[in-house]
């Protein structure tokens, strides 16, 4: 009887899986060969396997130097959410909920829109809703403002010749605003969305950082303008919000996925 251990291994997918494992962070930035030698893999298989990666997003290159992109850490989210694991996240952002009275929101970068993975509403009735798996402009949002701090110069300019569409009179689209916008974003480590998406929704967003110091999501939470002033949402939100995205990282870190799994 045959079963499924004696089925013939995919030894391409081998040597892919090997290839992403291979970077970490010892090894940030590899060559073709660096990486052929370090996973016993022909130089011509490794070139093959890193330009795979890098048409699906996964991998950067600079012409010489290889090294991941943070697209793959959707991998994790996509294995933390299909198992429930988010439950490391909710508590923490049912509790900020609480604590601010405003909306709350995990997501992830998937170019060019942002993708919630979890949420955590109030009682009051927001326009915009959806799920997990709900995508949003990145460029239209707190959060896609975080995220896209995170892209290479490369990556954030071929992001920015795209054309960009507007969605309220207040919607960066001119480029060159936009990366100015992105960068203020990164250097201080959280981002506003002033009625960009929609007129009368307002929201601000930090980044979620992985033990090594990647962002992995962007955490925000959103408010209707009739109530909430941008002070309120710098002054009173902001520093809840940085709170409970430490909070996450740090539960992630001691491997709760893990346990929540036992």
């Amino acid at each position: 009887m045959t079963t499924e251990l004696d089925e013939p291994r995919l030894e391409q997918l081998e040597r892919a899986i090997a290839i992403l494992q291979v970077f970490d962070e010892e090894h940030p930035r590899l060559t073709v060969s660096e990486v052929a030698q370090l996973t016993d893999t022909t130089r011509a298989s490794a070139r093959r396997i890193l330009l795979t990666f890098k048409s699906l997003g996964f991998m950067r290159s600079d012409g010489r130097h290889f090294s991941l992109t943070p697209r793959v850490l959707e991998l994790g989210w996509n294995y933390f959410a299909s198992l429930g694991v988010d439950e490391i996240a909710k508590p923490l952002m049912r509790d900020l909920v609480e604590k601010v009275d405003e909306s709350c929101s995990m997501a992830t970068l998937d170019l060019p829109d942002i993708v919630y993975i979890a949420r955590a509403h109030t009682k009051r009735v927001m326009t915009i809703g959806g799920g997990i798996g709900t995508r949003l402009p990145a460029h239209a949002t707190a959060s896609g403002l975080v995220l896209l701090g995170t892209l290479s110069d490369a990556e954030l300019d071929a992001y920015l010749a795209a054309p960009l569409d507007a969605y309220t009179q207040h919607t960066p689209t001119d480029p060159e605003r936009l990366r100015t916008i992105v960068m203020t974003a990164r250097v201080r480590g959280w981002a506003l969305n002033d009625q960009a998406l929609e007129i009368g929704l307002r929201g601000i967003a930090v980044p979620v950082h992985t033990q090594s110091g990647e962002v992995v999501a962007a955490l925000s939470v959103s408010s209707n303008s009739a109530r909430t002033t941008l002070k309120d949402l710098r002054e009173r939100c902001l520093p809840a919000l940085q709170e409970t995205a430490r909070a996450i990282a740090t539960g992630l870190s001691r491997g709760d996925a893990r346990e929540n799994l036992a």
